[in-house]
Order: structure tokens, then sequence, then C-alpha cells
């Protein structure tokens, strides 16, 4: 039975006014922000090395240790390592969060043994929401559960898994939750009322099998619609507010598709290994290939995300091979390499990174291009 609650339906104009007076709307519905709020995660990452932030907060639960090598990382690497960016960073492979500022690591969250890391957002309250393929939550920098929203792990049928979340505002969570049918939701944090809820179109068998494979990434745009990355139908599709498709683009195993600020559509293809801009006619305009990196820096397994930073570089992220190969690359517009980073003692694998210090608040869709 369709549960979609038309009359709740987000629209960017409420969203915008409802997250406070650091930012404005102009006339097309483009959130701006204040020169003071310009990188608010960097006002937050203190509170992360206060006195009352606990070693192991108390719905941690200690991880297994990484099944890496730990090599030391080749010597001559471009870039500056770990000092190069600020950053929240996750791993489907490894069930332990890094927060990383000034060259180290300045904080972990741990969630014990299972799988897996697939999204993570620092909100500008310093607030972490992610999804662990089990449940997606919202903890402080303090380590508190402030609220969580689980799926039924039962077997068959009833089996449910979320791979993607995004903060829409400070009070809510858009997230897709793979299952027989799969379902794009919007909770409100703050009350719990299931704002939407409405069954996504698929067009595999309704088995229980294919139901890990349905969908990663998920983005709720500036323009009000839903981008849908359907990982094993080969294609990327937007909804609008309704739920009517409003534009596709047929790529092989996309894992994620971000909309970015100059209206094109960033696309990581892990099958092909390969990352492709196109605009609005489904055209490429950039495209960058794991053959496009000098041997030496090449991924030895293909990126899933990527994020674009305000200066027009790319960052991508690859989960290695056991410890082998960069986790982080990322490239200018031309394609040259200017930070590589493959750092297996301090962290693990990655699946996706939020840079700290780009512009943008991230809880307004479209800001924070991750």
């Amino acid at each position: 039975m369709e549960k979609t609650m038309n009359a709740k339906l987000l629209s960017l104009t409420a969203i915008v006014s409802a997250i406070g007076a650091a930012m404005i709307s102009t006339g097309c519905h483009t959130p701006t922000i204040t020169s003071s709020s310009v990188t608010p995660c960097m006002a937050q990452i203190s509170r992360f090395t206060a006195p009352d932030v606990p070693a192991m907060g108390p719905a941690e639960t200690e991880s297994p240790a990484g099944k890496w090598t730990n090599a030391p990382a080749p010597a001559g690497l471009p870039g500056k390592g770990l000092a190069r960016h600020p950053m929240l960073y996750v791993g489907e492979n490894y069930t332990k969060m890094f927060l990383v500022n000034d060259g180290k690591v300045i904080w972990t969250y741990q969630t014990g043994k299972g799988y897996e890391y697939d999204d993570a957002w620092m909100l500008s309250n310093g607030n972490i929401l992610f999804t662990r393929m089990q449940y997606v939550a919202e903890i402080t920098p303090e380590k508190k559960v402030v609220w969580r929203y689980d799926c039924d792990n039962s077997a068959g049928t009833n089996h449910t898994e979320v791979h993607t979340c995004q903060p829409i505002g400070l009070d809510k969570v858009m997230f897709v939750v793979n299952g027989l049918p799969p379902r794009l939701m919007v909770v409100n944090t703050k009350t719990g009322a299931v704002e939407v809820n409405h069954e996504l179109p698929f067009g595999q068998s309704f088995d229980a099998k294919n139901i890990h494979g349905q969908f990663r990434r998920a983005r709720y745009t500036a323009r009000g619609t839903y981008l849908l990355s359907y990982l094993s139908e080969n294609k990327v599709v937007e909804l609008d507010k309704n739920f009517n498709p409003v534009w596709t683009c047929p790529i092989r195993t996309p894992w994620a598709a971000l909309r970015l600020k100059n209206g094109n559509t960033l696309i990581t293809d892990e099958h092909d290994n390969l990352t492709r801009e196109v605009n609005p006619k489904g055209g490429t305009v950039w495209e960058f290939k794991n053959t496009d990196l000098p041997e030496e820096y090449r991924f030895v397994q293909a990126p899933q995300t990527c994020a674009r930073l305000a200066n027009g570089n790319t960052i991508f992220c690859s989960r290695g091979g056991g410890g082998k190969g960069p986790q982080l690359v990322e490239v200018a517009p031309d394609k040259k390499v200017v930070w590589v980073l493959q750092d297996w003692q301090d962290l693990g694998d990655a699946t996706a990174v939020q840079i700290l210090d780009d512009p943008g608040v991230p809880e307004i869709p479209g800001q924070s291009q991750h």
C-alpha cells in the first residue's frame, strides 16, 4: 500500500527557511550563506577533542583489526598525506569512522563486527549522520546517539538494508531502504514523524538475493528532486517531488551519482573503473579512468564515490586491495594528480569522504558535493 504523504513532500524553500539565520534564499531558491558560515564544520572540530569526549562511547563496540598489511606508504606521493585536508572518512570494509585534522586522526567511532559504512556527513552543528547497512544513525561529537533507524535484518523477503543517507536541514534525514520493495523515506529526527515513505520502482524480480544490489547513493538535489543510482539496473534516474521520472542516464553499475552546482551529474561506474560527468542531455563533458593515472598511483579496486571540491578538483575514494594501493586520489580538472593518500597504518579503506574545509552548509541540498 502506498504510504507516501504527499502533503508533506519536502520543498527546498521550506527547508531553507527552517535551517536558520545563517542562510538566505535567492529568487531561484538556491541557498546561500553568510561569510561567517562558509565552512561551518571547521568551527565544530574542537568539540571532537574536548575533555568530555570518551575514548569509547556508550553505543560503541570495538571494531576488529583491519585485514591489511599496514605496509608503509611509498615515498614521494603527491600532496601532504593526511595533512592535505581535514575530513570525515569511512570505508565499507572497516567499521571504524575517522575524523582527520592537522595531519592526524583526532577522533574515531567504532561499530564492531559486520558491514558496512557507505555514507557519512558531518552537519553544521557537529553531529555526524551515517549509514552502516543495518541502520542509519546520527551521533554527537561526544558519541551520543540522538537518532537511529534500524532495518529489518530477518532473512528472506523481510530483509532490508540502508546504504545512503542525506541531511535535509538539521531535523530531517532522507534515506533509501533496500528491500522488497525498496523505499525512499524522509524522517523528522526530532519528532520521529515519517514524512515520506515511497515505494521505488525496481525492474528486477522480487527475489531476496537482489536486495543488496538495489541502491547505493541517493541524493536530494537543490531543485527538490531525488537522484537515484540503480546499481544493478545500470542507470541513474532523477525523480521529481511526486516521484515521476524527469531524467535518466544509462551507465553501467552506477555506485554514486552527484548533481553538481553547474547542473551536470558526476557518476561513478564501479564496474568500468571510471567516473563520468554528464550534462543534462546525457553527453559526456569530462571522464576519468583508472588508466588516466600514472601506473604507480592506480587504484587496486575501482572507486565507489567521489567528491567535487569548490576549486574544481575531484577526489576519488577506493577500498584498495587488502592494504594495497591508494585510498584517495585528488585530480585537477586537467587530470593532473595533486594528491595521493596511501595510508593503511592510520586509516582503513575509503568508500566516502567529506572534505570539511570546502565551502558549503552540508544540510542544504546541493552545497556539499560529496
